[in-house]
């Protein structure tokens, strides 16, 4: 294949997932009909950064979901961390400072 065709698929593909629309429209083959497609079914100027396409809506957008999905799981290991750290704290006496060998 073309040496450049894996980079910028690549770049496709994480403009999409990121709903960056613009970069979309400026990465694909024929942009002027890729923005005229977009256009047809989310012709506001907020369509243009909105976080969903027209195919599942926001409510329903597999991408959306997934992200949603992540930032809670991230959210789920900060907490478990921070118990961990805190437990830890509590069974070393609850000091702040400790001696070197300690540490």
């Amino acid at each position: 294949g073309h040496p450049g065709a894996q980079i910028r698929d690549n770049a496709m593909s994480k403009a999409r997932f990121e709903f960056r629309w613009e970069d979309q429209f400026n990465l694909a083959l024929d942009p002027f009909t890729a923005r005229a497609y977009h256009d047809e079914t989310l012709p506001q100027e907020s369509g243009k950064v909105a976080h969903f396409c027209s195919m599942c809506g926001p409510k329903f957008c597999s991408m959306k979901i997934s992200q949603e999905v992540r930032d809670y799981a991230a959210a789920q290991t900060i907490e478990v961390g921070m118990a961990d750290m805190s437990d830890n704290f509590r069974a070393r006496g609850s000091e702040i400072y400790l001696r070197k060998e300690e540490a």
